[in-house]
């Protein structure tokens, strides 16, 4: 199915996941409270200064964030329990949601886009 809008997307989602993934969304928006939701490659999204900040989805199994934001050492050996793939981080929908560390991530990848729009001076 190819959604067109965010509401779409969220509502072909099993309850328990749609359930979870409102905490995520709502930690996000908590860490980014600029940011703006949206519909991007057919999953939930969030951009600030019109750049992408943060993709979401939810499956039958867990939740995804996209992409790993870098950080500290301390910081990137926690998220990386969660690392599957390249750029993805799961939570699985059977363990506690690790809301916290979420926020964190959030801010660190806005840490990272606005030292990239620094560094090539976007």
């Amino acid at each position: 199915m190819k959604f067109t809008t965010l509401d779409e997307y969220l509502a072909s989602l099993p309850k328990p996941t749609q359930k979870l993934l409102k905490q995520v969304r709502a930690a996000i928006k908590a860490a980014a409270p600029g940011a703006r939701e949206k519909l991007s490659y057919q999953i939930g999204a969030f951009e600030l200064d019109g750049r992408n900040l943060l993709g979401y989805a939810g499956w039958a199994n867990h939740i995804s964030l996209y992409p790993i934001p870098s950080g500290p050492d301390a910081f990137n050996k926690e998220v990386s329990k969660y690392a599957a793939g390249k750029g993805t981080l799961k939570f699985p929908l059977d363990k506690p949601l690790p809301l916290k560390l979420i926020g964190r991530i959030v801010k660190y990848r806005i840490q990272n886009l606005k030292q990239s729009t620094s560094k090539y001076g976007n």
